[in-house]
């Protein structure tokens, strides 16, 4: 089982000049976790998920995990993220990002999601653009006997 059997091609992305709170808007409508970043020549240049907004809008947070004295203060993370909304993505993404070729077995996809901690991973062309993503559902459906058509 290939990548390109089950990967999903109609798919957002989001330019890495866009703003913080152009992407959290996608990502609310689009009910997705997290986008890939191109650049002008549709090259993968990096993923914005919900996660690395939370985390550039409270930094201090995971750092400070593990006391048990330190108790997140809502004000400071509503400041932050109101600081982080006209930022471009750029500055907070992931990068680079892990992208994957649609010859890639499936498994190794999965293995790729595990290892990393990823819901989503970009899959590219031989010139590393985006043609698409590859989600854990996916995966889980296409193993499982359910998988959809790739649309």
């Amino acid at each position: 089982m290939k990548v390109k059997d089950f990967y999903i091609r109609d798919i957002t992305a989001v330019l890495e000049d866009e703003t913080v709170t152009r992407v959290l808007k996608i990502l609310s409508r689009q009910e997705v976790t997290g986008v890939p970043v191109i650049n002008e020549d549709y090259k993968v240049v990096g993923f914005i998920s919900e996660n690395d907004i939370i985390r550039a809008a409270l930094p201090s947070y995971f750092a400070l995990l593990q006391s048990a004295s330190f108790i997140p203060d809502l004000n400071q993370f509503v400041r932050n993220l109101k600081k982080l909304s006209s930022k471009p993505v750029s500055e907070i993404m992931t990068k680079p990002a892990i992208t994957i070729k649609e010859t890639t077995p499936l498994l190794h996809a999965a293995d790729l999601m595990i290892r990393h901690s990823l819901k989503i991973l970009p899959v590219v062309d031989e010139e590393e653009k985006l043609i698409g993503v590859i989600t854990r559902m996916r995966i889980l459906e296409a193993v499982s006997g359910e998988e959809k058509t790739a649309k």
